[in-house]
This record gives structure tokens, C-alpha cells and sequence, in this order.
């Protein structure tokens, strides 16, 4: 272990491997809350991924162990109260859906709050006021307390408790009209509010998560950063911005915040200035080796930056959605990302078909072949390795 002021892309990419759980799995047992804490949150707009993200990183797991941290099983032989759920899938960075442990609700659930909104309002006539959106908010809690009610059922317990006015069919969405009160569906999440529960047939449902006590704002946005640059440092203001999508602005103010109080320190990266907790200037001598998989939107090529080093050369045209990450699952050699993938299951089978950008050895697609098997495994099918063109587009 070499401590440095003068980082290199090879020597961070090691450090974030080994404390995301991609240099070496987790060992057997290890909870999966532990798993997405070392994530930061595991992006779940399509929880399958989120399953393969936090499956991949830990020896044995499935995703029936992801589902049963989220929605614990009830034993019939149990006394009550019924178990609580280590995880909780609900809005998180970026607005979007993400599985996070129910642990780290009363930092999430403080500093997310806090980051100022910079999409456009919607139209006076159709947007909530601050005291409304309020009054949503909390019926939405109460109403979610103990229940698994789907979006209609909450809408009318919404309604039922603030008034007719949050029922308006007033927001266009999908060739129809939403009812007022859901502009703030996710604003419920990101304060606790609200999560998910598991599915009613093809109808989502929601529930509410449990109980804590939310962390002072400022003392919670202070430790998201620690959190971030422990997993993802060293890192600019402007690779924290971009991560939570908030204002650039802000994030510098929170960067400085933190370097005046000695809680953060100044290092070069690549030559540059970034940042990393205070002391922890230790990074692994030996580079990243080997192969790996990682699906949609997993949490390591959306945070790990800078983006141009991550997907070199051919990898930034063919595995970025117009510089976005994430939109395909990507094939990582020796720590870059060296290709895409895509999986087609059908029944109890999946196949696992690989375009790499750069010529594997054999050893390497001896490695590769093992990788799609943990695909497999995670995902309780049988996998078959296709090398070969992936012909889906952007999160397909």
C-alpha cells in the first residue's frame, strides 16, 4: 500500500475496486445491506439490475436474498412484530430508484431534501404550493403506515385526507392525466415518506419504510460527502455534482464547507486537484486485473469518474448514451470498460451475449465464461455464453 498526494487512474480504480467489492467478492453471509451501503445505493428502475449489482459483488448470493433484505418473509411460527427489511427500495440520487439500507435512511433522507431543485417548476396552475405539498406528504406517510396500497388506492387515500384539489387530473403523462398529488411522489420518497413495496400481480405498490429519525440537514449532506469520496475518491466537486445531479454551485460550497473544517484534503489526481477524506491517502500498488460484468446503471460506472478515463477509446462512443453511463451493461478489462453485454432469459435459462471492444485471451474468456455462470447464478437461471455483436440499443 503506497500512500501519495499524486494519484493515478490506475492506482484510484484499484482502491474504489477493492471497496465496492469488485476486486474480491464478499464473503458468503455477508449482508446485503452491507453490499449497498459500499455502493452508495444501487440504482433499481429495473430491479433485476439491481439484483445482478449487488449479486455479482458478494459470494452466493441471489436475488432472492436481495428481495427477501426488502420485503423479509413472515414466519408463521414467528411472534410479532413482523421482521423489518435491511433494505429499502425508493427515490434516491438523482430522483431515481434506488435500493438503499434502511440503516442509511436518516442520512439519505436529510441531505436529499436539501439539494435545490433545478428542474423548471410546472405551471402555476398545475403546480403545488410549498404548504399543499406539504399536506401530500404527510397523508402520504400516514397512509402508507402499515399498508401496501398501489398508486389508485393511495391516491384516493391522499384525496381523502388533504382534499379534492390534490386529485385534479391536472399533469400530462403517458396520453393521459395525473392527479396533482403525484408532482410529489418522489419528494415522499426522498424524505421517507415512502417506499416500495413488492409487486400485486403487475401492479406496484408502496409502503412506507420504517421509522427513524432524520439526520440535521447540514450534518447529513457533510457525511454524504465523506461517504462519496470513501467510495469514489478522489473526486472534483463537479464528479459529486454530476453523481447526484444537483447544482454544481452547491456542491462546491459543500466541498469547501468540509476542507475548512479539516474534514476533507486537497490531492492531485491525474495531475488535477480533487478530493478525498481527510487522511486517507493510502492506494493498492498492484493495477486492476481480470474481467467483470456489471448491468444497467450499476453504481460504479455512474459514480467512478472521470467518465473519459472509465470508457476509453472505442468504449466512450459504443457504451455511453450520449456521454450518459449506465444505459448499457458493460464488459470491464483490467479495470476499463472494454465492451457490452445483454441477456435474453427464457424460463429457467438466460444467455449472456458479449461484444468485447478489445481482443480477449483465452485465459481471459476462461474468466469471462466464469462471470456469465455468477450472472446465472444471481439471477437462478442456467447462463450460456454467446461472444458476439449485442444488437439491443440503449437500455434495452
Amino acid at each position: 500500500m503506497t500512500k501519495t498526494t499524486g494519484i493515478t487512474w490506475a492506482a484510484a480504480s484499484a482502491r474504489r475496486f477493492e471497496r465496492q467489492f469488485l476486486a474480491m467478492s464478499a464473503r458468503t453471509g455477508t449482508p446485503v445491506a452491507d453490499v449497498a451501503a459500499a455502493m452508495l445505493g444501487v440504482h433499481a428502475q429495473v430491479l433485476s439490475a439491481a439484483e445482478l449489482s449487488v449479486g455479482l459483488r458478494a459470494d452466493g448470493m441471489t436475488r432472492a436474498d436481495v428481495r427477501e433484505a426488502l420485503w423479509p418473509t413472515v414466519s408463521p411460527t414467528a411472534p410479532p412484530p413482523p421482521p423489518s427489511p435491511s433494505l429499502v427500495k425508493t427515490h434516491g440520487p438523482r430522483g431515481t430508484v434506488h435500493l438503499l439500507p434502511a440503516r442509511d435512511l436518516p442520512m439519505w433522507c436529510a441531505a436529499l431534501p436539501a439539494i435545490p431543485d433545478g428542474r423548471s417548476a410546472p405551471a402555476a396552475d398545475v403546480r403545488l404550493t410549498e404548504e399543499q405539498a406539504r399536506q401530500v406528504v404527510g397523508a402520504i406517510a400516514d397512509a402508507l403506515d402499515g399498508a401496501f396500497l398501489t398508486v389508485d388506492e393511495l391516491g384516493e387515500e391522499v384525496v381523502a385526507r388533504t382534499g379534492p384539489w390534490a386529485g385534479d387530473p391536472v399533469m400530462p403523462a403517458f396520453q393521459t392525466m395525473w392527479p396533482r398529488w403525484r408532482q410529489v411522489l418522489h419528494r415522499a420518497g426522498q424524505c421517507g415518506a415512502l417506499s416500495f413495496g413488492p409487486n400485486r400481480g403487475r401492479r406496484v405498490t408502496y409502503t412506507r419504510p420504517p421509522h427513524f429519525a432524520p439526520l440535521p440537514p447540514e450534518e447529513a449532506t457533510r457525511l454524504l460527502v465523506r461517504r462519496y469520496l470513501y467510495a469514489y475518491g478522489p473526486a472534483t466537486p463537479q464528479h459529486f455534482a454530476r453523481w447526484l445531479a444537483a447544482p454544481p454551485g452547491w456542491a462546491k460550497a459543500r466541498y469547501a464547507e468540509l476542507a475548512a473544517a479539516g474534514e476533507i484534503e486537497e490531492v492531485r489526481f491525474e495531475g488535477a486537484p480533487a478530493w478525498v477524506v481527510a487522511g486517507d491517502t493510502g492506494f493498492p500498488d498492484e493495477p486492476v486485473r481480470g474481467v467483470r460484468l456489471l448491468p444497467y446503471f450499476d453504481a460504479y460506472v455512474v459514480a467512478a469518474q472521470p467518465r473519459e478515463l472509465l470508457f476509453p477509446g472505442a468504449a466512450y462512443r459504443r457504451a455511453l448514451a450520449g456521454g450518459q453511463a449506465g444505459n448499457f451493461p458493460v464488459l470491464l478489462v483490467d479495470g476499463v470498460v472494454a465492451g457490452v453485454w445483454h441477456q435474453r432469459r427464457r424460463g429457467r435459462r438466460t444467455t449472456v451475449t458479449v461484444e468485447p471492444l478489445v481482443p480477449l485471451t483465452a485465459r481471459q474468456e476462461r474468466e469471462l465464461a466464469d462471470r456469465v455462470a455468477r450472472v446465472g447464478a444471481v439471477l437462478e437461471a442456467a447462463a450460456e455464453l454467446v461472444i458476439g455483436e449485442v444488437t439491443v440499443g440503449a437500455h434495452a
